[in-house]
C-alpha cells in the first residue's frame, strides 16, 4: 500500500511539473538552439522537421521571435539568428567578470597539479597578475596579486602578445630595447616574434628561471580574441621529467579551454 502511495505521489508530481511547462516557448527555444556555425540559416521546413511538427504549427512562434528580432527573415521561409540573440549574448559575456570564471577552474587545476596557477591580463607592454591560486606545498612560486611584469620576459605575457598582429606587436615595441633582461628570453624583435610565433603554433608558452618553470596558455572570448592567460608554475622539482610536463601541459591546456568556453568562444 505504502509503495503504492508512493508511485502516485511521484505520478502526480511528474504531472503537476509538466501542467507548467509552456509548449510554445519551449519550441521557440529549441528553434533557437538548432542554429549553429554549420547550420546559419535554416527554414521553416526544417524547424518543423526538427520538432516533429507541422509548418502552420510553429508559424506564430516563428513569427513572433522574428517581431523581437530573435530571427531574421533572409529569404521566403528562411531564417538566421537576428541582432537581440548577438547582443544580449555578448552584453551576458562581457558582463562576466573573467576573475569570477576563472577562479573555481584554476583552484580546480591547483589542486590537481599541486603547483601555483595564475591570472594575468595584458596592459601595454606589461603582465598584470589579476588572481593566483595559492600552492600549500613549502617550495612554490607564488606571484603576488598586482604584479607587473614585462611581457616578452614571462610564458603569460607572450601569451598575451600572442593575440595581436605582427603590425602591433612591431607599433608596441617600436624603439624598446629587449636585451635587459637574461637569456633565454628574447633579446630583440625578431627573436621575440619568432618565439611568439613558436609558442601560438604549439598552443602554450614556457619560460624557466631561477630553478622554476612557468607554462602558460590564453584565455579566448567570443569574438575569439586573447583577453588574459592562465599559467601553472613550480619549482623545477615538481615539474621535471617528460611525462610530467606533458601531463600538467595538458591539464592547463584543458583548463584554459574551460574557461574560454564560458566567456563564449567556440574552438573551430
Amino acid at each position: 500500500m505504502l509503495a503504492h502511495a508512493h508511485f502516485w505521489s511521484i505520478a502526480v508530481t511528474d504531472s503537476v511539473e509538466k501542467d507548467y511547462t509552456v509548449p510554445a516557448l519551449a519550441r521557440g527555444l529549441s528553434i533557437l538552439e538548432m542554429f549553429s556555425p554549420q547550420q546559419r540559416v535554416l527554414s521553416t521546413n526544417e524547424f518543423a522537421e526538427n520538432l516533429g511538427v507541422s509548418t502552420s504549427s510553429i508559424y506564430r512562434i516563428v513569427q513572433t521571435l522574428t517581431d523581437m528580432q530573435y530571427l531574421s527573415k533572409v529569404a521566403r521561409n528562411t531564417y538566421e539568428l537576428g541582432p537581440a540573440v548577438v547582443s544580449r549574448g555578448y552584453t551576458f559575456m562581457a558582463s562576466r567578470d573573467i576573475v569570477d570564471i576563472a577562479a573555481p577552474h584554476l583552484n580546480q587545476l591547483r589542486d590537481a597539479t599541486s603547483v601555483s596557477c595564475h591570472l594575468a591580463i595584458r596592459d601595454g607592454r606589461d603582465t598584470i597578475y589579476i588572481y593566483r591560486a595559492l600552492a600549500s606545498q613549502r617550495l612554490s612560486v607564488n606571484v603576488p596579486v598586482g604584479t607587473r611584469l614585462p611581457c616578452h620576459a614571462n610564458a603569460l605575457g607572450r601569451v598575451l602578445l600572442s593575440g595581436i598582429s605582427d603590425e602591433s606587436l612591431g607599433q608596441l615595441y617600436l624603439g624598446t630595447q629587449l636585451d635587459g633582461v637574461p637569456k633565454p628570453n628574447p633579446q630583440s624583435l625578431p627573436e621575440l616574434r619568432q618565439r611568439i610565433e613558436q609558442e601560438r603554433e604549439q598552443g602554450y608558452a614556457l619560460s624557466q628561471s631561477d630553478f622554476a618553470t612557468a607554462i602558460a596558455a590564453p584565455i579566448r572570448n567570443y569574438a575569439n580574441e586573447v583577453v588574459a592567460a592562465v599559467n601553472i608554475s613550480g619549482p623545477d622539482i615538481f615539474m621535471q621529467g617528460e611525462s610530467i610536463h606533458q601531463a600538467i601541459t595538458q591539464q592547463l591546456v584543458n583548463t584554459a579551454a574551460a574557461i574560454s568556453a564560458e566567456l563564449g568562444y567556440k574552438a573551430k
